[in-house]
C-alpha cells in the first residue's frame, strides 16, 4: 500500500488515455469523455494528476502530449504505433507516480509487468470477443476495473478489482435518469457518481515497489 494513501496525502496519479480522440473529444469519443470527467475530478479533489493524451486535449491536469492531434481526425494509418510509444514513455517515467491508471485495454500489460509499475486498468469496451481471453489469462496480476458487472460475464475469472460505473458530472444530463437498483458501496453511487471515488482505494490492489522521493 502506498504510504501517501495511508497518510491521506494527495496521490501522484498518471492517467493514460487512448489517442484516437482528444480529451475531451471534439466530436465522438465515449472513452475519452469519461477519461476527461475522471481526470478533472481527481484534480478538483487535490491529487497531482498527469494526463497522457493527444496535444489537442484540454485539462486542468499536467498534460503530456503524445501525438500532435487525435489520431482519428489526423487520419493516422497506424494507430497502434503511437500507443506503444506512449507506453514506453509512461513506464520510463513511472517512478514519478504513485499509481498509473490505464484506459488503453491490454497494450501496456507486458511493459508494466516487466517494469513492476503500480497500475490499474479500466476496460471500457465489450469483452465477448473470444480472442481476448488468451491475453487476459496470461496476466492474472493486472488489476482490472469493469464499468458494469455485466461487462465481466465473458471473463469472470479475470483479476477484477472493482466495478466503477461511468458517471456524468452533476447537471450534464439533459433528462432525468431512472433509478437503477445497485449494490450499496462507494463504487455504486448511481447516475452522476464519481468514478474517482474508488481510485485511491484501488491503489491498495497494485503491487508495491520502491518510490522516488517526493520533491
Amino acid at each position: 500500500m502506498n504510504s501517501a494513501h495511508v497518510r491521506g496525502e494527495p496521490l501522484r496519479i498518471a492517467v493514460v488515455s487512448p489517442l484516437y480522440e482528444s480529451v475531451p473529444p471534439r466530436l465522438y469519443g465515449g472513452t475519452e469523455r469519461v477519461v476527461s470527467f475522471l481526470t478533472e475530478e481527481l484534480v478538483r479533489m487535490g491529487h497531482d494528476v498527469t494526463l497522457f493524451a493527444s496535444a489537442d486535449s484540454r485539462t486542468a491536469a499536467r498534460l503530456v502530449p503524445m501525438v500532435p492531434k487525435a489520431l482519428r481526425l489526423a487520419g493516422s494509418r497506424d494507430p497502434i504505433a503511437p500507443h506503444v510509444a506512449m507506453v514506453h514513455d509512461v513506464v520510463e517515467g513511472a517512478d514519478a507516480f504513485d499509481i498509473v491508471h490505464f484506459h488503453i485495454d491490454y497494450v501496456h500489460f507486458a511493459a508494466v509487468r516487466a517494469a513492476g509499475v503500480d497500475a490499474v486498468t479500466t476496460l471500457h469496451g465489450r469483452l465477448d470477443t473470444p480472442d481476448l481471453a488468451a491475453v487476459y489469462r496470461r496476466y492474472p496480476d493486472m488489476p482490472l476495473v469493469s464499468i458494469s458487472d455485466a461487462q465481466r460475464k465473458p471473463m469472470p475469472w479475470a483479476p477484477w478489482a472493482a466495478t466503477v460505473y461511468h458517471g456524468l458530472p452533476p447537471g450534464r444530463s439533459t433528462r432525468p435518469m431512472p433509478e437503477t437498483p445497485r449494490r450499496p458501496g462507494p463504487a455504486t453511487r448511481g447516475h452522476g457518481g464519481r468514478p474517482s471515488d474508488r481510485l485511491p482505494d484501488l491503489q491498495r490492489r497494485a503491487r508495491p515497489r520502491p518510490r522516488a522521493p517526493r520533491a
